[in-house]
């Protein structure tokens, strides 16, 4: 209880924002009446930043686009309650650094840390030689506080072990909310694939994102089945999940995301059989001789395949492969060839990071327009995590993302090969497999410019490197 001056100075507090509060309601001004959540939200992040931030899991599959939830007709890509939060995580975290905070030199020190900051580096060089500086200026910081709070922050939060399963279920349980939403939409159109596309909003902007997170957290919720320390009734409800994930997959027509969960289960046979990264870089440096080689043969037979998008599964899989006649598959290959082409012209530094959608539309070619091509280039991104830096960051932007893909990889098989706790091993098995899914996706979309992907992905980094700074027996460097 409050007594003496601290009393006094509560209630008058209390009630000049009371009558400031109603002051500003008879002006029809509500924007008041958030201060209270401001201030909960600030002191969660002065005095318990992991709370806070595993609060901002919870809300990221339910966030809006804050025109949706305005309900305006203008477009932005700010997403509430979450970008907000994650910017004033940035904020108080670049204030701690100013302020004398330090953190761990073994994790600074880490090689995917040091990947995942020259990346950010080079990201911010590219922005002063961009040739839109306002738009790249704003794609840097959105990637500042995608990356800052779910990799940096979440490294220190992951110092307890029980966070990362926490940070599994916070997003698990909303997502599922989403899933039941989008079923229940899809149902009124008997499930056909076309409504599939956008039953996901206003939550996601497409199946693909959609089901790209699905697939992200099928195999966390599989190896879950398997974790010993777990009580059957956590895993009923992991098995329950699990098949409500695989079943929306299936629902998403997104053919993605069933390419990466095939890709990923042949990933953990490789795991399970020990096999040599060595053996697996000469088997795919061997695999990419021969599709050159045999390039003009292999495209032939692939246009050779007519089959479209398809209400009828066996034939939606079959539309995988189909580059001559699949909409979408053809507006893809449209999309990475403007990406190549602006490469081309600015190879060094791109024409600067979140400039692609903007700056596209001149470098199509008539020949490879598609049915859903757009003149003024306005349709999106260029649908590759790995070749739209190619055009806005130049050949380094580029390298430094297939750079963090790489080090993941290796750092997460090594780690998985030398851990021999055995929930430690299982936990860093399945969320390389999560990571695989993603590193796959992203030949074929990037959603990393959304707080929907860009938290989980950055969050299942930050896990691996956590077991591996703050939970190996071993010290990460070796």
């Amino acid at each position: 209880m409050l007594t003496g001056k601290n009393s006094a100075g509560y209630y008058i507090v209390s009630l000049s924002f009371i009558c400031l509060n109603f002051f500003y309601l008879t002006k029809g001004i509500f924007y008041f009446n958030f201060l209270p959540l401001i201030c909960l939200f600030v002191l969660a992040a002065l005095f318990a930043m992991d709370k806070l931030f595993l609060m901002i899991v919870f809300f990221t599959p339910l966030s809006l686009s804050l025109g949706d939830f305005l309900n305006t007709n203008s477009h932005t890509d700010l997403t509430f309650p979450t970008e907000p939060l994650l910017f004033g995580i940035l904020l108080l975290f670049v204030f701690k650094l100013l302020t004398g905070y330090r953190l761990d030199k073994k994790l600074i020190k880490h090689p995917v840390t040091l990947a995942i900051l020259f990346n950010l580096c080079w990201i911010a060089i590219t922005v002063i030689f961009s040739t839109m500086p306002l738009i790249s200026f704003k794609f840097l910081v959105a990637r500042l506080w995608f990356v800052i709070p779910s990799f940096l922050v979440a490294t220190q939060v992951f110092k307890n072990k029980k966070n990362m399963k926490r940070f599994v279920w916070l997003y698990v349980i909303p997502l599922t909310i989403v899933v039941f939403y989008t079923i229940y939409q899809h149902a009124k159109y008997n499930f056909a694939e076309h409504p599939a596309n956008w039953v996901v909003k206003p939550f996601y902007n497409d199946h693909t994102s959609y089901g790209a997170m699905l697939a992200l957290f099928i195999p966390v919720l599989a190896g879950f089945l398997f974790l010993k320390n777990y009580s059957l009734a956590y895993k009923a409800a992991a098995l329950l999940f699990l098949l409500i994930f695989l079943v929306a997959t299936i629902l998403s027509f997104t053919r993605a995301a069933w390419v990466s969960l095939a890709v990923a289960l042949l990933f953990l046979i490789l795991l399970l059989f020990r096999i040599q990264l060595r053996t697996i870089f000469i088997t795919l440096i061997v695999a990419a001789g021969i599709f050159l080689l045999n390039q003009d043969k292999i495209m032939m037979s692939l246009e050779k395949n007519n089959q479209d998008s398809s209400d009828n599964l066996t034939e939606h899989v079959q539309s995988i492969s189909n580059i001559s006649t699949d909409a979408s598959n053809k507006e893809r290959i449209n999309r990475w060839n403007c990406a190549f082409r602006m490469f081309k012209e600015k190879p060094v530094f791109g024409f600067g990071p979140g400039t692609y959608s903007f700056q596209y539309a001149p470098f199509q070619v008539i020949k490879e327009r598609t049915i859903i091509s757009t003149n003024h280039g306005d349709g999106g991104n260029a649908h590759s995590e790995y070749i739209g830096p190619l055009a806005e960051s130049g050949l380094i932007g580029s390298l430094s993302y297939i750079l963090i893909v790489v080090l993941v990889i290796i750092k997460g098989m090594k780690l998985y090969y030398r851990l021999e706790d055995k929930e430690l091993k299982l936990l860093t098995c399945i969320i390389l497999l999560g990571l695989v899914t993603y590193f796959i996706h992203g030949f074929m979309n990037n959603f990393l410019d959304t707080d929907k992907v860009s938290v989980p992905f950055w969050g299942f980094i930050a896990m691996l490197v956590a077991i591996d700074v703050y939970h190996s027996p071993e010290p990460a460097a070796k």
